[in-house]
């Protein structure tokens, strides 16, 4: 087969690595930001830990044993996002400090110039070009990159998606109305879809029930403290 011919083999990342002090605090700290618990595994002197941003098709890993005891904070994790207000919003109604959104005087991620975070959105409005940042306790640094509009072929080509389980969709959905009748008698007026999807995702991703429903429980409270400034 010739060189140009050759078939791009599928090669996905899906997990960073880094280290924690305090695997319990680190383990609080995700699951108040509203990730996914995928594995809590201890085994004799060793724990590990997964999480998974919500839609995200990176994981994040951290535990005793998973990594060297000298090694320092990660920084530069970077976690996209649609709209920085939203998100910041969501991550202080969560006790998360989050920084004020900045832009890079010498473009995304150029940090050889002096004083390389400058207040403020990007002057022009740019996707790709507008931040946030915040830390676990560790000082692990998670950098908030707003991407409205993607660059030309920066995105894979997607297969066509598989026909719907229509039974298993509908019965998904009367799980979700059953425990929407739940946070509707004990909370105050809201729209049901906002209530709705985060808990659909979370189901859809593999989160139990109970989960879920914690999860769109902070997203409505997050939602409805925004839209009440």
């Amino acid at each position: 087969m010739a060189e140009q011919e050759k078939v791009p083999i599928d090669q996905k990342l899906e997990v960073v690595v880094f280290g924690v002090s305090d695997v319990d605090r680190a383990k609080a700290f995700y699951e108040n930001l509203g990730w996914r618990l995928d594995i809590d595994a201890v085994k004799d002197d060793f724990r590990v830990i997964q999480f998974t941003p919500h839609n995200s098709e990176t994981s994040i890993i951290f535990g005793k044993g998973v990594t060297s005891a000298s090694s320092g904070p990660a920084y530069n994790l970077v976690l996209v996002v649609d709209d920085l207000d939203t998100v910041r919003a969501d991550l202080i109604a969560r006790r998360i400090e989050v920084s004020e959104i900045f832009h890079y005087a010498g473009g995304p991620f150029n940090n050889t110039v002096e004083n390389p975070r400058i207040d403020g959105r990007d002057p022009q409005g740019r996707s790709y070009s507008s931040f946030a940042s915040f830390k676990d306790p560790d000082g692990n640094e998670w950098l908030l990159q707003e991407i409205t509009e993607r660059l030309p072929g920066r995105e894979w080509t997607l297969t066509q998606a598989p026909a719907p389980d229509v039974p298993a969709l509908a019965d998904l959905l009367r799980e979700t109305a059953e425990h929407h009748d739940h946070y509707e008698k004990t909370h105050g007026e809201h729209h049901w879809w906002d209530w709705y999807a985060p808990y659909l995702g979370a189901r859809q991703t593999g989160s139990s029930p109970e989960v879920a429903a914690t999860a769109a429980d902070r997203y409505l409270e997050a939602i409805l403290q925004v839209r009440s400034q």
